[in-house]
């Protein structure tokens, strides 16, 4: 028998209830050696409990687990909360974190100090966490939206070693390109059931669409049945009923009232199995109305007064102590115009958002905004909500009407009374996304900044999101590592490389495929350039003393030559 026919998980009549709201019920599937699934969703439907089952860290109320004792669970958890010590114990006893940490962009990570490891931004923490799963050498993973954070030179190296292992990978995700690329089938669950497909999640939406009309076609069809069926069950009580009243009409013959009665009984009699028959039929192969996708429904406002030009960077620098992130960049942003920054982790991304909204300084340069410019700001930290208030009570409104718009609000974004008004402190990132979303939405603005804005949004509400900030008429600004969304919604770039920031006239899908598809005689003669000036710069040094002022000014341009004749070699 081949050795990926294999089951390494068997899943038996599983059920878990929190709180007496059942979230799994009766649900049973096999994983097989090699497979590559994607778990969907809506938010809060019991993707990560599942995956919990399946790990052993909850207990299911009924069915159970199958797998074997030797298998090692590689299991990458959504929120990734560690402290440095952990990381630094773990950078210690395992060498292969180094390696792959390194694959993932984090350079001498080794060196690094326990208040270095305190201090990670989400895609360090994530790239140690994912560093530290894959050298754990697992049998299984179980991957909780891993591409949250991750830069597309990380997503592109998960994607890559993927591929190369050979156990079975089950995949937690909102990525659509994520997902496209690595899973083979898909598991979604949907009212506490869940439901197959095969194929990426592009062929899982074909499919699904499919099903979909597929069943509202059979529900229409039992519905004109069900018409016709009642509409003979009315006509046969009419009779019965008029039989029973003929039999009262007899006066006193009685042998002609009793011939009635029994008349009229047994008609009641033929009308109550005639009744019992189309009821049957009614009830065979019932076909339930399809459940309607939930409608989620954003709202923008934005009054677009503003002159062309907004943002101009001229010389823009700025440095933490003796680390440079850009410098000397420039750069400008028009009204209405849908910007994406484009950077590897650490490439000064969420910093230049910070200078933009004047929380941190510049180092050097000029960074002008138009002064009657009203900012939004979405960061990608949720975390920073007052937990033990509840969402209503967090957006700080007191008059009727705006109580009321927040409500509707929250409504469209799938949040429901239940949730609004317990403690944030209870609700999963994605509720705390909404939450932060719609105390977004509730101001007038000119400027979206929104960082990371579909991180724990599941994919109604991303493909929603789309489509309302297509219609948004003025500026957007944002950092995504979705590809879809990103590609979908701009049409600008301000790209982060080799510590300068460029703006670039393109889509995300024309600049990749440029910088995929460079010629090689182009790279050549880049090549030949660079070699020549620096060629020169080494006879024009050769000529001049140290002392002279031109020496430090040839000096430096022949260092950033070397950096650009590696970065092509």
């Amino acid at each position: 028998m081949n050795k990926s026919n294999f089951s390494i998980i068997k899943v038996t009549g599983l059920e878990m209830n929190f709180n007496l709201r059942k979230i799994l019920d009766n649900i049973s599937f096999d994983i097989k050696n090699g497979e590559r699934i994607g778990l969907v969703g809506y938010n809060g439907t019991g993707k990560t409990t599942l995956a919990n089952i399946l790990t052993g860290k909850l207990t299911p109320d009924k069915g159970f687990v199958e797998k074997s004792p030797e298998l090692k669970i590689g299991y990458l958890t959504q929120s990734i909360d560690y402290e440095g010590s952990e990381f630094q114990q773990s950078l210690s006893s395992e060498g292969q974190i180094l390696q792959h940490s390194s694959e993932l962009g984090l350079k001498k990570v080794y060196e690094w100090e326990e208040k270095r490891l305190n201090h990670l931004s989400g895609g360090e923490k994530l790239k140690l966490a994912l560093s530290n799963v894959w050298a754990s050498k697992p049998g299984f993973l179980i991957l909780d939206e891993p591409t949250n954070h991750l830069d597309f030179k990380g997503i592109e190296w998960l994607i890559e070693e993927l591929e190369k292992f050979t156990g079975p990978v089950l995949i937690i995700s909102h990525d659509r390109h994520f997902l496209d690329k690595t899973v083979t089938r898909i598991f979604e669950i949907v009212n506490t059931k869940l439901n197959f497909y095969t194929g990426n999640y592009s062929d899982y939406q074909k499919e699904k669409k499919h099903r979909t009309e597929t069943q509202m076609h059979h529900f229409e069809v039992q519905q004109r049945k069900k018409e016709d069926i009642e509409m003979q069950m009315e006509q046969l009580t009419a009779w019965s009923d008029k039989a029973h009243r003929t039999s009262t009409k007899q006066g006193r013959d009685y042998g002609n009232k009793e011939y009635h009665r029994v008349k009229a009984k047994n008609r009641d009699k033929q009308v109550k199995s005639k009744m019992k028959r189309l009821q049957s039929e009614l009830e065979k192969n019932k076909v339930e109305k399809p459940l309607e996708e939930t409608k989620v429904k954003f709202q923008f406002d934005s009054k677009g007064n503003r002159g062309k030009r907004i943002i101009e960077a001229k010389g823009l620098t700025k440095s933490f102590e003796e680390r440079s992130l850009f410098s000397g960049s420039h750069f400008y942003i028009n009204h209405g115009e849908r910007i994406g920054l484009l950077g590897e982790n650490g490439s000064g991304k969420t910093t230049l958002i910070k200078m933009l909204l004047g929380e941190t300084s510049i180092s050097n340069g000029e960074l002008w905004k138009s002064d009657s410019l009203k900012i939004a700001y979405l960061s990608q930290d949720v975390d920073n909500l007052p937990e033990d208030r509840t969402a209503l009570e967090a957006l700080g409104f007191t008059d009727r009407e705006n109580i009321l718009r927040a409500r509707t609000l929250f409504a469209n974004l799938g949040l429901k009374e239940q949730f609004i008004t317990k403690p944030i402190g209870t609700l999963s990132l994605g509720e705390r996304t909404r939450v932060k979303l719609v105390d977004m939405l509730m101001r007038e603005y000119d400027v979206l900044i929104l960082d990371e804005p579909t991180n724990h949004l599941d994919l109604p509400s991303r493909e929603e999101l789309e489509k309302t900030l297509s219609e948004f008429n003025g500026t957007i600004i944002t950092v995504s590592h979705d590809y879809y969304f990103l590609n979908k919604l701009c049409d600008k770039l301000l790209v982060f490389d080799n510590q300068r920031i460029k703006r670039v006239e393109m889509k995300p899908e024309e600049y990749f495929q440029k910088e995929q598809t460079a010629e090689p005689a182009e790279k050549k003669e880049t090549l030949m350039i660079i070699e020549n000036r620096i060629a020169t710069i080494l006879g024009e040094l050769s000529l001049i003393d140290q002392k002279n002022p031109k020496y430090n000014e040839l000096d430096s341009e022949f260092n950033e030559l070397l950096k650009q004749k590696r970065k092509l070699l």
